[in-house]
């Protein structure tokens, strides 16, 4: 990064430093805010069963944990997802479906927290130990036909109806089993 700085003009070199201090500033205020919450919020039992699933890391854990309350308010994982702001609204007419943006009527800091762990999944894809992962896959595949937002969404959404199972059934996490035959992954 040095080297690819000393190319920039003077004054855009000074800018982008600038920049990065800022940046280098802003990540040291956000670890030492992430480290208070960890001091002043235990896990519980249910925050570490939510981190049995890809991308929940303590303070999504504990995000989603308080936001959520008790897992049995939803009749249905379809229903803590509407909840939660990962469903699309759903426009019929005519015997036609048309799937639009996702729903704003939501609790936005559970939906904030699942897109966080939807991108973390994105983030970690490449990695050999997420490569075969059930959301990997499932990103990959939409990502595809319909690109990163849609991908994005439908992988919030899976990790959504996932937390609900694993609060209501009290189990961490399991891969689902793929369709093609593959055993299930811890």
């Amino acid at each position: 990064m040095h080297e690819t700085l000393q190319k920039l003009p003077a004054e855009t070199r000074r800018c982008v430093q600038q920049e990065l201090q800022t940046l280098d500033h802003l990540q040291g205020q956000i670890e030492q805010l992430e480290r208070r919450i960890r001091d002043c919020v235990a896990l519980t039992p249910e925050m570490r069963l939510l981190k049995s699933l890809p991308g929940i890391g303590d303070i999504l854990a504990i995000v989603v944990a308080m936001e959520a309350g008790e897992m049995s308010r939803f009749p249905s994982p379809e229903h803590f997802a509407s909840y939660s702001g990962t469903v699309p609204q759903v426009k019929s007419s005519g015997g036609r479906t048309r799937y639009g943006h996702l729903r704003q009527e939501a609790n936005h800091y559970l939906k904030w927290a699942f897109f966080e762990a939807a991108n973390a999944v994105v983030c970690h894809r490449h990695h050999p130990l997420w490569r075969n992962r059930h959301v990997v896959r499932l990103y990959e595949r939409l990502r595809q036909r319909k690109g990163h937002a849609v991908a994005a969404g439908a992988v919030a959404r899976h990790l959504t109806e996932a937390a609900y199972w694993v609060l209501t059934k009290n189990e961490p996490y399991r891969e689902p089993i793929s369709k093609k035959g593959l055993s299930k992954q811890g």
